[in-house]
């Protein structure tokens, strides 16, 4: 067998050259497995490199994790709702020889998010430069403000040492990590704590915390957690926040629909019972509807218990697998909003008071939080029809333990914490009255989903898990298979979603040898 092959291919903008293995033997047709953003990502790009591809989806439609639901004329988002980096997605797009603008319009989100803190202070976060100056010099004083421009200047510059070199790249080992752009990250800090790192541009706890709290995202406290992670605070704060027409499920409906007109086959409805191998090979694919679909390669985007039972076998670790913690979701009708003279925006942040004591409840004690902080998200502020008319509908997120550290049994206290978000929101958000759930998802229903340990959010980005340290996305002792998605290489988020599906990709056929960055860099 030819397995995998290792060549030299020169990494986007040129910065680092690497080799990288890539898979040998024909690559003609693939079958991609999963219509999330890691599959849809990688069935454009592969698409788009000749291959012919089909995919196949347990679901109705496409999304993954980008679920939806229609209730009581309200169209609901069940899964991420902050989309950043649209650059990345125009990659996508370009890969088949479109634009994002031939099919998915984005809205920008200005403000990307009000912030409201328990002492009843709040301020607009602007990712216009002079905006958020102009903010934080009224919310907190001429110090911290020139502080945040410091601040900025490192986030970008982190941003751009960390995009091509860590985030956008496909390891094969930790010496991969030996270039001049690791020593660079670790120059400006990116390899100490995030936490220490904000501190040493801003002191106000207030503004700390926004530009922290992305830690949840990562599933690590700010205190834990490594400067490199602060990317993500960059494509809050600097890069900004969209969001599609028509809601997030505009986002993957837009790429199925590319991928189609590229010839891309999809079959929905239908879930992989098992991977038929030769040898070191998968030969083909077979469905519960009794098809076997040949394959001249693989790509897994499924849940990691689902990638594991289907591969038989589990790959040896020195330390076991930390899942990120988990969070419960209220989806909310309520009275249309009365913007008059104090407007509501898309995103609210409504921060408790024992911000720190947050971490410890749900990472370390596996307890709902004791204070909540939570992420009010109002998508009918951008696009009324997602609501009926005189409604406004309502994202409610609150971080919780996931299962495997969870001590909360959501069958019996699911709803009555329900009822003790929407009170907190009612209590801080006086203009929201007239409340009706719609739908709710906590942790039990996300493993229920297949979700490792009951988590939307995957692994934890710990040191351990990270960058060459996660999950491969090539499979020892299978040469024809590839993973994408949340839980291998690069990680959680729309953004990282997307690249991880290009990743694959590039495993598949090589990085195109035209190939330069879409990337935008905001400063």
């Amino acid at each position: 067998m030819m397995g995998m092959a290792r060549v030299v291919h020169q990494h986007i903008l040129g910065r680092a050259i690497r080799l990288v293995r890539t898979m040998g033997g024909r690559t003609d047709h693939v079958v991609v497995v999963g219509a999330g953003l890691a599959g849809l990502s990688a069935a454009m790009q592969l698409a788009g490199r000749g291959r012919s591809v089909t995919v196949v989806e347990r679901g109705s439609h496409p999304g993954g994790r980008v679920g939806r639901a229609d209730v009581s004329g309200y169209r609901l988002d069940t899964g991420p709702t902050v989309l950043t980096m649209p650059d990345v997605i125009d990659d996508a797009f370009s890969a088949l020889g479109e634009s994002t603008a031939d099919r998915l319009e984005l809205l920008r989100t200005e403000p990307a998010y009000h912030a409201s803190f328990a002492d009843g202070s709040a301020l607009d976060v602007h990712s216009d430069a002079d905006a958020m100056a102009a903010e934080i010099e009224r919310f907190a004083g001429r110090g911290e403000a020139d502080g945040y421009r410091r601040l900025r200047t490192w986030l970008t510059r982190l941003y751009e040492f960390e995009f091509d070199g860590f985030i956008a790249a496909n390891f094969d080992s930790p010496l991969a990590l030996l270039t001049p752009q690791l020593a660079r990250l670790a120059a400006i800090g990116g390899f100490r704590r995030w936490d220490r790192m904000v501190r040493r541009f801003i002191t106000d706890e207030r503004l700390h915390r926004v530009f922290t709290f992305q830690a949840l995202y990562a599933g690590v406290p700010p205190q834990r957690a490594l400067a490199v992670y602060a990317v993500i605070a960059y494509m809050d704060t600097v890069a900004g926040v969209y969001f599609p027409r028509g809601g997030m499920r505009a986002l993957p409906d837009a790429m199925a629909a590319a991928a189609v007109h590229a010839g891309v086959e999809f079959s929905y409805g239908t879930t992989v019972s098992a991977l038929e191998r030769n040898g070191d090979r998968v030969v083909a694919v077979r469905t519960d509807t009794g098809a076997r679909l040949t394959a001249d390669a693989v790509v897994l985007t499924t849940e990691l218990p689902e990638t594991y039972r289907l591969l038989d076998r589990t790959p040896r670790r020195l330390l076991p697998l930390r899942p990120a913690p988990s969070a419960v979701v209220a989806h909310v009708g309520c009275r249309a909003v009365d913007d008059g003279a104090e407007p509501m925006g898309h995103h609210t942040i409504l921060f408790g008071s024992a911000w720190e004591r947050t971490f410890r409840d749900i990472i370390d004690d596996g307890a709902v939080m004791s204070d909540p902080s939570l992420l009010v998200t109002r998508p009918s502020a951008s696009d009324a029809t997602l609501a009926p008319a005189g409604r406004d509908l309502l994202y409610v997120l609150a971080p919780a333990p996931n299962t495997a550290v969870g001590k909360v049994d959501w069958a019996a206290e699911g709803d009555a914490y329900t009822d003790r978000m929407l009170t907190a929101v009612a209590d801080r958000m006086p203009g929201l009255d007239d409340f009706e759930i719609l739908h709710v998802v906590n942790p039990a229903d996300w493993a229920a989903q297949g979700m490792l340990a009951g988590s939307p959010f995957a692994l934890a980005h710990t040191f351990a898990q990270t960058g060459p340290f996660r999950p491969a996305n090539t499979v020892r002792g299978i040469d024809n298979v590839v993973l994408a998605g949340s839980s291998t290489v690069p990680g959680v988020g729309v953004p990282t979603a997307i690249i991880s599906g290009r990743l694959a990709a590039d495993r598949i056929t090589g990085v195109p040898a035209a190939r330069t960055s879409s990337r935008v860099v905001r400063s």
